[in-house]
């Protein structure tokens, strides 16, 4: 790596309020707020709308569709019978 051009990095904590996670790691991202680790020590944090521990993927969530309800509706608008 060349010295000088790439951005500097430092530890940031990462936090998902709807997922209740938190996690430190290193970013080149600031923000003005900051919270108090379980080291003691005091990092800038960002908090994210979506994670692992709050997407419908990971945490088997998703959403389910209502195919008996989707058929049942198409014969009402088209009719038993088709052709």
């Amino acid at each position: 790596m060349k010295h000088g051009i790439h951005p500097e990095t430092r530890p940031v904590v990462f936090r998902d309020k709807a997922g209740d996670l938190a996690f430190l790691t290193r970013s080149t991202a600031s923000s003005d707020r900051t919270v108090e680790w379980t080291d003691g020590k005091t990092y800038p944090v960002i908090d994210v709308e979506i994670s692992s521990a709050s997407h419908p993927f990971y945490t088997g969530r998703a959403r389910e569709l209502d195919t008996a309800g989707r058929v049942e509706r198409f014969r009402r608008r088209y009719g038993r019978s088709a052709g």
